[in-house]
């Protein structure tokens, strides 16, 4: 589960990139992680981190109040918010 969430940014569709801009790689990314239950404990935490480190490697830096990436995480695995 965890390398078909880690794969998805990359995925391409006829030639082209499926997810095009950096933000489009790091929301599949999020969105892949936070859905997949790649781990038994803390998979909302790991996304947050591993999109946090993807972002940053690439010169972002992200910045989110705790109350609102709580809430945007949750928002995610329950289906409230997806990458659409």
């Amino acid at each position: 589960m965890i390398l078909s969430a880690i794969h998805r940014p990359m995925q391409s569709l006829f030639g082209e990139d499926a997810y095009p801009s950096l933000f489009d790689k790091a929301a599949a990314l999020l969105e892949s992680l936070v859905k997949n239950y790649c781990f038994h404990n803390g998979n909302k935490r790991t996304a947050y981190l591993v999109v946090k480190s993807f972002l940053m490697i690439n010169g972002y830096h992200l910045r989110m109040e705790r109350v609102f990436a709580v809430e945007f995480i949750v928002d995610i695995a329950t289906g409230n918010t997806s990458f659409e």
